[in-house]
């Protein structure tokens, strides 16, 4: 059995039939939506939940001027040093964002 893979972004067009069934489906007001077969959402979900291990975020090449002294460090520690750069700035970032009111 093969499986069908497109690249993201280049997807086969929809079928008139189905831009209709979407078109109703977003004219369809949230309080028509049957939400019965899905339970709800408690603490002890929560209390599971673990981050996406599929989630990857998107690199950007940026070039950045870093004092000298600040490479050394950071390649004196081994091999990677752009991946520990990213969780410094990561950290700040996080940091920085749950901090903010």
């Amino acid at each position: 059995m093969s499986k069908v893979r497109y690249k993201q972004g280049d997807l086969p067009p929809l079928s008139d039939e189905r831009l209709a069934e979407l078109k109703m489906l977003k004219e369809r007001p949230d309080s028509e939506i049957d939400y019965s077969d899905i339970p709800p959402l408690d603490e002890t979900f929560w209390a599971r939940a673990v981050p996406n291990p599929f989630f990857k975020p998107v690199k950007t090449h940026a070039s950045v001027r870093i004092d000298s002294d600040v490479l050394a460090w950071l390649k004196s520690q081994g091999k990677g040093y752009q991946t520990r750069l990213n969780a410094i700035l990561r950290k700040e970032m996080l940091r920085s964002l749950h901090h903010k009111v």
